[in-house]
Formats: structure tokens, C-alpha cells, sequence
């Protein structure tokens, strides 16, 4: 059962890289904004750390007591009734009520819930953290462990002893302009002047305000705010409801149209992610990953920003964007990249085939700024993934319709009966999802008889070979058949995360339609495609199509899905238990196995418990 935490944004501080994927993975309710989040959850011991923390990224805020100050009665007041003497002097010295900003939250796996009984009622469990708990401007920075102890003891936890900071967000002081240079030494005076009241003591410039301190609000480049017009604001009362499949943790839970309504933002907002991507920012292709998931299953065209900054995982920043784009036609990054030399050389070494965004990188270090650059100086530092995939370039750049798409996959299954009467097979891949034209063809084949499938995947690119429609074979993988074809072995909590989504046996084959009109050209004219082959056991074939069908939000929310609400580990190769490791089938009855390919597919998405999504719906980007 998954846990009814609050929004949770997780700092990364002193948190190792290659754990923080896992880490994020765990928490149901993640927010990549931090103005969203309820809690922000870190590895951090102490209170200056906190603020620090919260300063570096633009966060403003001023320290509250744990505890609601009311004045004790004569009858009552002790010596420590009333609060330490500091901090009354610095509450009576805060910044107006008026600077304050009261944003509510936006949860960013769309649990509603998460705003009022996830924060009041999680508090009620014995918390003393009770300083206005309905107040969404106060912000609380919580140890790491205390997310870990939930987790272990399987509730969610008070915070009283895991509390290291608690402070109000403040509105930053847009009023004032941007500090003049030949001002420092005269604000430096008189920020160490003698003018002040002695009880503010000389630390007192750590707590001060925003209105008391021009320095803390004044920055090089100010976050931009969402502007709304008269009728917007009359327009917020009217937006249409969020559907309820919204308000669900993982992707894979709601549908997600091939074509949706906001299709032209979603592009947009894609194009961003592979920026992200190209400069190694992991972190912001998942932001932008579960962006792009929610806008794209908003089932109404959006009309003002308001609309956007309410979708779970999107908040003021994607709001900001939309209006951004819906007054220019662009995004100003996007703009700005194709301006910038370095980022479209690394987007043109990108989408060389078998280069990935670090491959990409490094390319860019060496000093290599085109295609001839790397022929040249890095050819034989290539390899032949890499090599094929230069050579055919601008042929692999082009889409492929889905006539062809479907004639290729046509001509697979046929070479497979030829070799043994029995398979079926489902094209699957962005042609099964409904695009109209494919980067690349992807094919799942199975037999009823397992000894039909074994080391398969060798004699069907030796029949393809044969009649020329195969001109390199890129990968050819047997590791399935290796292992006996039974599903990946689950090695434990803690074994590192793998490369990829599936372990089945394939074939990463470069294709060429041998046929073509010889009297009119001596040599072959038609383009050469990708295309990938994957043999699948019968018993796991469901499996097999779901993991090759979905956008890779989809296969990612699936895979988190699986672990942390049923305890199981999702492979295409199959599902294995995390308790024991044992193989469950999700595909057999009383009967046996499944009829076909496509009826194991519905069993499995029935007995995980998650409702029938045509691969129309499963388009996440």
C-alpha cells in the first residue's frame, strides 16, 4: 500500500548521483518544484545548512517557532513559557504581512488529498510541529531518515524529532531595483553601523527579512511571474474539472492519447527535455518527463496558464512557460539554443544512431564541431553501432510511414513461418501507439512451443540476410535463451540499476527493401531503416508487448508502479516477486497459457490490477 505522504521535494545535497534515481523512485508524492512541495526532504543536520539550502535556489524565507507564541496567563507562565528572547526580537522585527506570499501547494502526482488530510491529518499523528499546518506558506526541511523509517515501519511518521528548519516563504521585493555597484561600500556601512538595536547581535543578518536586507532579494536574473489578465482571472472560476484519472501517482494508472488536445505544447515542451538532456541535467529530463506526461493526458485544450500550474508535476514553471508560448509561438530557450554553436553541434551529434547525450559530450571536448570532424580525427574510436550509424546518417534521419512500417513487419513474419509454421507476431514501438510515421520498426514475435523460440532470434536474421533485406546486423543478443528463457533474475534490494528495460533476445538489424525498379537506377534508391527484432517466449509474450509499446514515461511509471505498489519487479522478459524472487504468471488460467499475444497483454494489465489502456493511450512522450 502505498504511504499518504505530503508533496515532498527532495534536495540532492550530499546524496550520491547514482542512488538519487533509486531515491527519487520511492517517493510516491516526488515534486520537482520546490515552491510545490509541503516537505522538502534532504541530508541536511542542522538549521544554517536548511537555509543555505533554501537561499541558493531563490527560496526566501523567515524562521517560525515549532510551536504556535501565545502569552501564558500570570496563573500559568513559568520561566519558560514565553520563547527565547532572540526570537521574539526577531518576529517583532519580520518583514509586513503584506511581503508574504500564501501559494497553494500543487501536488505533483495529482493526490488532492496530499493538500489537507496528507499534511494536517499526517501531522495529527502525535506531530507538536503544529505552527499553522493549514498555513501552505510555511515550509518545513526534514532529515532524510525520517522518509527511510516510514518506509520501514510502514507508516508515515511525526516529524517532531526529524525537524531541521521551519520557516515561512516570503514574496520576493520586485520593488526595489537592482543594487548600483558604487552602493557597496555605503550599504556596507551601514549594515555594520551602530544605529541598530544591540539585541539583534552581529548574526542577526542571517535572519533578516527580505525587507531589511536589499541584498537577499536582489539577483542577477529575477524569476519571471505569471501575469493574468482581467478576464483570465474571471475565466480561473470556469476552468473544466481534473479528471480523477489525473489524481493518480504513475502514468501508466490514466490514458494518454496519441494526438492530445495540447499537442502543439507537448512538442514544445519536448524540446526542452532533449536540451536538458544534451546538457546532462537528469534531474530536469524527469521534471520535464512528468510534465509532458500530464499535459499530454489533460483531455481539454488549455486556455490560460492557471489551467497548467493546477496539472500534477507542472506547477508555476510549466504555467509560465505556456504563456510564454502561447505569446510568441516559442519557447525562449528553445530560441536561444538554436542560436547557441555548442548546443546544435551536440544536437547534431545526438542523433547520430548508438550516440548517446554523453557520447555527445565528449565528442564536443575533443573539439570535433561536425560529422567530417569525427570521420576524420575519431573514426576508429567509433564503434560499429556507431560507425553504421554515421554512415547512413541522413537516410536513418528520415520517418518512416506506416505502409512500410507494417509491409516490414509483414515480411518478418513471413521468413519466421517459412522457418517454423506457428509464430504470431505484433508490431509495436510509436506504430502501434498510432504515429503516422516511425523512427524505427519494432517487432515482437512468439511460438506457443518454447523450443520454437529458443536462440531464434539467430535463424530469422540468416533467412532475412539471405534475401537481402538485412545489410548490417548492429546487435544480435542471445541472453534470453542463455538463461533458459525464463525471466531476469531479481538480485535484491540493493543491486545496482540496469542499463535498460528488456533482456530479451533481439536482433538491432539495418534494413534495406531489396526490391526496386533496376531500369531505372543500377543502385538500390530505397532508404535504409532500423529495425529491431524481439523473440519472446510464449509464457511472458504479454509481458514482451506491454514493455515494447508504451512511451518511456509509461514503461517508467510501470516498472515504479510494480515495485512499490504490488512488490514486484517488471521486465519484458516477465514479472518476478521482490519478496523471494520467484516467477508469477500473470498470463495462464485454469486453461493454460494465453490464446494469443494480445489476450496475455490484457491479462496482464488486469491482474496488476490496473485498468485496460489501448497502446493508442499509452502515449507519454
Amino acid at each position: 500500500m502505498t504511504l499518504d505522504f505530503p508533496t515532498i521535494y527532495l534536495l540532492p545535497t550530499h546524496i550520491d548521483p547514482a542512488k538519487l534515481p533509486e531515491l527519487e523512485a520511492q517517493i510516491p508524492t516526488l515534486t520537482y518544484d520546490i515552491n510545490e512541495a509541503s516537505i522538502i526532504l534532504g541530508k541536511i543536520s542542522n538549521k544554517e545548512r536548511a537555509k543555505f539550502e533554501l537561499r541558493r535556489r531563490n527560496f526566501l524565507t523567515e524562521d517560525i517557532d515549532p510551536a504556535p507564541v501565545s502569552l501564558p496567563s500570570p496563573d500559568t507562565q513559568t520561566e519558560d513559557s514565553y520563547p527565547p528572547r532572540k526570537r521574539r526580537k526577531f518576529e517583532s522585527s519580520a518583514s509586513p504581512k503584506s511581503t508574504r506570499t500564501s501559494r497553494p501547494t500543487s501536488d505533483s502526482d495529482g493526490e488532492e488529498s496530499l493538500d489537507g488530510h496528507g499534511l494536517d491529518g499526517w501531522e495529527d499523528q502525535g506531530s507538536n510541529s503544529t505552527a499553522r499546518e493549514d498555513d501552505k506558506s510555511i515550509v518545513k526541511i526534514v532529515r532524510l531518515a525520517w522518509f527511510t523509517d516510514s518506509l520501514a515501519q510502514g507508516t508515515v511518521l511525526p516529524i517532531d524529532k526529524y525537524l531541521v528548519y521551519q520557516g515561512r516563504k516570503l514574496q520576493k521585493d520586485t520593488s526595489k531595483p537592482p543594487p548600483n555597484p558604487d552602493d557597496v561600500l555605503r550599504r556596507a556601512r551601514q549594515e555594520g553601523g551602530d544605529d541598530r538595536p544591540s539585541s539583534q547581535g552581529r548574526f542577526s543578518h542571517t535572519y533578516a527579512s527580505a525587507s531589511q536586507h536589499p541584498r537577499t532579494s536582489a539577483h542577477p536574473k529575477r524569476p519571471p511571474l505569471i501575469q493574468e489578465s482581467t478576464s483570465e482571472h474571471e475565466r480561473r472560476a470556469h476552468m473544466p474539472p481534473i479528471p480523477d484519472y489525473l489524481h493518480t501517482t504513475y502514468s501508466c494508472q490514466r490514458p494518454t492519447p496519441v494526438n492530445p488536445p495540447n499537442e502543439a505544447f507537448v512538442k514544445e515542451l519536448d524540446k526542452v527535455r532533449t536540451l536538458r538532456k544534451l546538457k546532462g541535467d537528469e534531474i530536469g529530463v524527469r521534471a520535464y518527463s512528468t510534465s509532458i506526461a500530464s499535459v499530454a493526458a489533460y483531455p481539454y485544450l488549455i486556455s490560460q496558464p492557471a489551467e497548467v500550474a493546477r496539472l500534477p508535476g507542472c506547477g508555476d514553471k510549466i504555467a509560465i512557460l505556456y504563456r510564454q508560448w502561447k505569446e510568441n509561438g516559442y519557447l525562449e530557450e528553445v530560441e536561444e539554443a538554436k542560436k547557441d554553436p555548442e548546443m546544435s553541434v551536440l544536437q547534431l551529434f545526438y542523433n547520430i544512431w548508438g550516440v548517446a547525450a554523453t557520447t555527445a559530450q565528449e565528442f564536443y571536448r575533443k573539439g570535433w564541431r561536425d560529422l567530417d570532424d569525427i570521420v576524420e580525427y575519431g573514426w576508429d574510436s567509433l564503434n560499429r553501432v556507431q560507425q553504421i550509424g554515421l554512415k547512413y546518417y541522413d537516410e536513418l534521419q528520415l520517418k518512416i510511414p506506416r505502409p512500410e512500417v507494417k509491409a516490414i513487419g509483414q515480411t518478418i513474419l513471413t521468413h519466421a513461418n517459412k522457418l517454423r509454421k506457428g509464430f504470431q507476431m505484433v508490431i509495436v514501438g510509436g506504430y502501434r501507439r498510432g504515429k503516422t510515421e516511425s523512427g524505427d520498426v519494432d517487432v515482437v514475435i512468439s511460438h506457443p512451443d518454447p523450443t520454437a523460440t529458443y536462440r531464434f532470434v539467430t535463424d530469422i536474421v540468416n533467412s532475412l540476410e539471405k534475401d537481402n533485406y538485412v545489410t548490417h546486423t548492429l546487435i544480435l543478443s542471445t541472453k534470453n535463451s542463455e538463461r533458459g528463457q525464463t525471466p531476469v533474475a531479481w538480485k535484491g534490494q540493493d543491486r545496482k540499476a540496469g542499463s535498460g528495460f528488456d533482456t530479451l533476445d533481439k536482433a538491432l538489424l539495418v534494413w534495406q527493401d531489396p526490391h526496386w525498379d533496376k531500369t531505372s537506377s543500377s543502385k538500390n534508391p530505397n532508404p535504409h531503416r532500423r529495425v529491431d527484432i524481439i523473440i519472446s517466449p510464449w509464457k511472458t509474450a504479454g509481458c514482451a508487448v506491454i514493455g515494447w509499446t508504451g512511451g518511456i514515461t509509461f514503461q517508467r511509471d510501470l516498472r515504479r508502479y510494480c515495485k512499490y505498489v504490488k512488490g514486484l519487479k517488471f521486465d519484458s522478459s516477465g514479472v518476478r516477486s521482490r519478496t523471494d524472487g520467484s516467477w508469477v504468471d500473470l498470463e495462464s488460467d485454469e486453461k493454460g497459457p494465453a490464446p494469443d499475444m494480445l489476450t496475455a497483454e490484457k491479462r496482464v494489465f488486469k491482474r496488476l490490477g490496473l485498468e485496460w489502456r489501448p497502446p493508442e493511450e499509452r502515449c507519454t512522450g
